[in-house]
């Protein structure tokens, strides 16, 4: 842009902002409304007038006659003039009548303002516009613009001279409220007298008050600001029980904070001025693509109608032509049914030629010629004796029902991009991957893919303004309605979202879900029946990761022999990798049917020299009232060879150690989670049980680490239990179960 045309762009806009919004003029004794906008004086108290309120009491303007001083003496002007309220406050006082003896008067109505930018009432107060401050600041702005563009170039003169020598005001008196030349301002401003330190100005037809003054106490000035309120307020305002509690700051500091933000954003403003201008040039850009995509569309959309016309003309012949072909066949069927109900007629042929055939006296003649006509008799009676029309007349299955196609032709709109999908938190979950699954909503545009994003946080800090957040992470393309997303950090919270594209683009993202991940790398592994006492109790799965105890089966086959008691099956099931260090993490679900299931950890030496002894030796792990079958005893000095938490009936027996009161029973009984998590810490000789639904702690407990430690499940008694499955085997084929031992290498990163 030229620089000339850029300066009356840049003149026109200030122009605009200077325009009072009812005369669409450069605003004249402005003042500023509650709603913070600024209209000329003359023009708010004419719309006053108009919505049927009462002319407001204005000052008068410089230039009216009632202001001019030509039109009085100098001495009368040096008089002052009584104000009304103070001729009015005479009057009332004067009337003889005690004011405490009057009886209460009704609050005066408040003045509502029609503001024109807020297409809105304001309320000013009770006051109206006398409550109003006139804006200083814009009338000097407007004055100042006014120079700069030479709208001033209209002659000021002075007020003092007669008519016939008039001349050209030279000055302004702001405490006078006139206009002087040089001579009058010397007659008027003697020297040494008070009216000699009058302020000067320059010439104008438009006098501002030296300062702003309270409407409501007169000559009050305005030193406090209150913040709340947003209004000025003078020490007599300040004492109001309308300010109480607000804060209230002196004008100096109010005036210095809001001039430091407007400074702050004026250069932020100005020192993206590249910015501005490359958003200047997208937004060009959109609106001409916007044209031309719109033309676009209009084709595409005529062209659809186009096609949908024309397809509705090629079946519309088609079935007019299937329904053409009904008619004739059908009507072909019924004429010669009629022919045939014709010849049954009195004068039809048949009739009369078997009345002829009738008087042949020749026996041998007649019954030459006799047999044709008997025929056609018998099956004309016969047709007339099971008569039915050989047609349908109505045409009933030839009736179109185009319901559902016009509820599509109503429901016929553009493409719309998917709505947000909705998550399902029941399949949705975070193990050695996190696996996100969504459906979209009923009603939704159908997606082509979906963008899935991921964002980590550190935990407790869902809603921390930001803090322990990084960056999104997508998945573009997905075309499912699940994702897998592998290498999670152990111990964080991932939120995650999506969103649906199609022709029309993304649409919506979906609420975030939160998932927490284990507190430690994912031990994956299956179950070793192996070491059981009794194997023909197990009934492993085909991916050895499920297994069902049935207990008393050979006892059930036996019972027509002898009558024997029932004593209690122990049988143990182990991992199929042993830990030798690091901090590892598995879960597993326990059947809530199940009699008794313990669910821990043990010394693989320890494991397999205990569980290949007689079943009738004594062992901790036969003490069923202990709830927790630690090997305490075993060994009193350093922690148990083994771990166990008991799990039965539908309840988690917990240790008195996890609750800290000695007042407590034994042990205590919780709900039975839906899946149990455990966590093995091998350098510190722990094990940590979780809901790994919430992942909240529930107790922990030590066990000997001084080899390698497998998980192991033990039964009591009939039950079931499965381990969590992996994410990565949804993917991957199952590998043929091996034992192996775990060397990890990575224990310093866990920790």
């Amino acid at each position: 842009m030229a620089p000339r045309s850029q300066l009356k762009a840049n003149t026109r806009a200030l122009e605009q902002e200077l325009q009072c919004p009812l005369c669409k003029g450069l605003v004249k004794q402005p003042i500023l409304l509650p709603c913070h906008h600024s209209v000329c004086l003359h023009c708010a108290s004419q719309l006053l007038i108009q919505n049927g309120y009462p002319a407001p009491d204005m000052s008068p303007e410089p230039n009216s006659p009632a202001s001019t001083p030509n039109s009085r003496s100098p001495r009368l002007a040096r008089r002052p003039m009584p104000k009304s309220d103070r001729v009015e406050r005479v009057l009332r006082t004067g009337s003889g009548t005690y004011p405490g003896r009057r009886r209460k008067e009704p609050p005066p109505p408040m003045v509502l303002f029609p503001c024109p930018p807020c297409q809105r009432d304001v309320e000013l107060g009770e006051r109206g516009l006398a409550d109003c401050l006139r804006n200083l600041a814009l009338e000097r702005i407007v004055e100042r613009y006014r120079s700069a563009i030479h709208m001033c170039g209209v002659v000021v003169m002075c007020q003092f001279c007669k008519p016939p020598q008039t001349l050209e005001a030279t000055k302004g008196c702001a405490d006078c409220r006139a206009n002087f030349c040089n001579e009058c301002f010397k007659l008027y401003h003697p020297w040494g007298t008070p009216r000699a330190q009058h302020e000067h100005v320059p010439p104008t037809l438009t006098f501002r008050p030296k300062m702003l003054t309270c409407a409501e106490h007169d000559q009050e000035r305005l030193h406090f600001y209150c913040k709340p309120c947003q209004r000025l307020l003078c020490s007599l305002c300040k004492l109001r029980r309308a300010h109480g509690g607000h804060r209230i700051v002196h004008v100096s500091h109010a005036y210095q904070s809001l001039r430091d933000k407007i400074a702050k954003g004026l250069n932020y403003v100005l020192a993206n001025q590249e910015t501005v201008h490359t958003q200047l040039s997208q937004l060009e850009n959109a609106i001409t693509q916007t044209e031309l995509n719109s033309a676009s569309a209009q084709e595409q959309l005529a062209q659809s109608m186009q096609e949908l016309a024309g397809t509705l003309a090629g079946r519309r012949l088609e079935l007019q032509q299937e329904l053409d072909g009904a008619r004739l066949k059908r009507g072909r069927a019924l004429a010669a049914q009629l022919a045939i109900r014709w010849s049954l007629l009195e004068n039809a042929g048949l009739l009369a030629f078997s009345q002829e055939l009738l008087k042949e006296a020749d026996p041998p003649c007649f019954l030459q010629a006799a047999l044709p006509a008997h025929c056609r008799l018998m099956k004309a009676i016969e047709s007339l004796q099971s008569f039915s029309v050989s047609a349908d007349p109505f045409l009933r299955h030839f009736q179109l029902d185009i319901t559902h196609e016009l509820q599509l032709l109503t429901s016929l709109d553009f493409t719309g991009a998917p709505l947000a999908p909705v998550i399902d938190t029941q399949r949705t979950l975070a193990y050695d991957q996190l696996f996100l699954c969504w459906r979209l909503p009923p009603g939704s545009a159908p997606a082509w893919h979906y963008s899935v994003e991921f964002q980590r946080r550190e935990p407790g800090l869902r809603g921390a303004g930001g803090r322990g957040r990084r960056a999104w992470q997508r998945l573009q393309e997905v075309t499912g309605t699940s994702a897998v997303i592998d290498k999670p950090e152990a111990g964080c919270v991932y939120a995650l979202r999506v969103r649906g594209c199609n022709r029309a683009g993304f649409g919506d993202y979906s609420e975030e879900v939160y998932l927490h991940t284990p507190p430690a790398p994912v031990l994956g592994f299956q179950l070793d029946a192996r070491w059981a006492l009794h194997a023909d109790h197990l009934q492993l799965s085909r991916e050895q990761r499920s297994v069902r105890s049935v207990p008393g089966l050979s006892l059930l086959q036996a019972a027509g022999e002898a009558l024997t008691s029932c004593p209690l099956t122990s049988d143990l099931l182990v991992g199929s990798v042993a830990v030798t260090e690091g901090r590892h993490y598995w879960a597993c679900s326990v059947d809530p049917g199940s009699y008794l299931v313990k669910v821990g950890v043990g010394l693989e030496a320890k494991l397999q020299e205990w569980f290949q002894l007689p079943q009738d030796m004594a062992s901790p792990r036969y003490d069923p009232d202990s709830g927790h079958d630690s090997g305490a005893e075993d060994s009193p000095d350093g922690p148990p060879p083994f771990c166990f938490l008991t799990v039965g009936m539908g309840k988690l027996f917990l240790p008195q150690a996890c609750i800290g009161d000695s007042n407590s029973p034994s042990s205590l009984a919780l709900p039975l989670p839906s899946r149990l998590g455990l966590c093995l810490d091998f350098e510190k000789g722990r094990v940590v049980y979780y809901d790994a639904h919430t992942l909240r702690p529930l107790w922990e407990g030590p066990v000997d680490c001084t080899g390698p430690v497998c998980p192991a499940f033990c039964f009591i008694g009939g039950g079931a239990l499965q381990l969590q499955e992996m994410m990565a085997n949804r993917i991957t084929e199952p590998t043929t179960p091996r034992r192996v031992t775990i060397q990890s290498h990575t224990s310093s990163l866990n920790n």
